[in-house]
């Protein structure tokens, strides 16, 4: 064995003495660009990885605290005393959650009542294709004494499927963003 790793260690001096190698046998110089080069791709898809993670529950806790703000108006009784309508409803969800949706387009409301907390349906509008049904949403804020549900949906896009990291949920790559608030109406007279 010993003989082996010596004929190697001569055969490749050689090697590098024939092709004027021999000055790059014992250089260390580029060593450490080396290393970055094999480190910095990991590290930097780590690094966004962990971005696109923290901005996901970052949005998500933002659209969960903007319904359960809002759901306290119909909860109280000042949405239908003050003739809250879906649209206004929407306006006052997305007053709280600042430029971080496009509200516009991609943010879903639904408010329901149901006869008892039992009967509540919680399944996600999606269809059987993966897509989100658009189309399946409402708007009930109920009386004083009801049980209602509100519910918001967004579509977050995500990145990091190419990084092999996937927070998709949905057929388009989407990431569906659920925020649910569910409750009795105060017993108020309107």
């Amino acid at each position: 064995m010993v003989s082996l790793s010596a004929g190697v260690r001569a055969l490749s001096g050689r090697i590098a003495r024939r092709f004027g190698l021999a000055r790059f046998k014992r250089d260390e110089s580029g060593v450490t660009m080396i290393e970055f080069g094999l480190v910095a791709l990991p590290f930097c898809a780590l690094m966004l990885a962990i971005l696109e993670t923290a901005l996901l529950f970052f949005a998500s806790q933002t659209l969960e605290t903007a319904v359960s703000n809002t759901g306290r108006l119909i909860r109280t009784g000042q949405a239908q005393q003050q003739g809250f309508d879906a649209d206004q409803f929407k306006q006052d969800v997305c007053a709280q959650i600042m430029s971080l949706f496009d509200c516009a387009d991609g943010l879903f409301l639904d408010v329901r009542t149901y006869q008892t907390f039992d009967s509540i349906d919680l399944t996600k509008p999606v269809d059987a294709d993966g897509k989100l049904k658009k189309d399946d949403f409402t708007y009930q804020p109920g009386h004083g004494g009801d049980i209602v549900v509100v519910r918001a949906f967004y579509e977050w896009p995500t990145f990091s499927k190419l990084l092999g990291l996937n927070f998709s949920n949905l057929a388009d790559g989407n990431h569906l963003i659920a925020a649910t608030a569910a409750f009795r109406n105060e017993p108020f007279p309107w």
